[in-house]
């Protein structure tokens, strides 16, 4: 009987490789509510992904749940096997942001990949998300 109750206190799934509804993310930003969600052990959770197949990659807008509030994030780094070129990283990945793009924090605190730049560049418009102020306070690119 002990074992068997045993057993139950140990997670024997492995780790989700692709990002969908309620994975866990890793906020890489020093935004005030991602430092303290950390810090007590609740990463955010996706509840939405802002594409057509509903799978995240990287550069994708998300959006999380995270210490009871609705926030929206961009994707910078994840596990699943990417398109070529782009790295592959231990840890899901996620800068927080407004609704007009802005970065919740001024820094991130990881490398994020150099095909990001081009790709957020891209989806950039006026009127609309701009991105190009993520990308300014990234220090590292991979």
């Amino acid at each position: 009987m002990f074992s068997n109750l045993a057993s139950r206190l140990f997670h024997t799934t492995s780790a989700s490789s692709q990002l969908i509804k309620l994975t866990r993310l890793r906020v890489v930003d020093n935004s005030e509510i991602g430092k303290q969600a950390m810090l007590e052990g609740k990463p955010p959770r996706i509840i939405h992904i802002y594409n057509k197949s509903g799978v995240g990659y990287i550069g994708n807008k998300v959006l999380v749940a995270i210490k009871g509030e609705k926030k929206k994030g961009v994707i910078v780094g994840c596990k699943k096997h990417q398109i070529p070129r782009a790295p592959k990283f231990d840890s899901n990945n996620v800068v927080l942001i407004d609704d007009s793009g802005t970065p919740l924090g001024n820094r991130i605190h990881v490398p994020i990949p150099l095909m990001l730049r081009t790709m957020l560049k891209e989806k950039t418009y006026k009127k609309g998300t701009d991105y190009t102020k993520l990308l300014a306070i990234a220090t590292r690119f991979v």
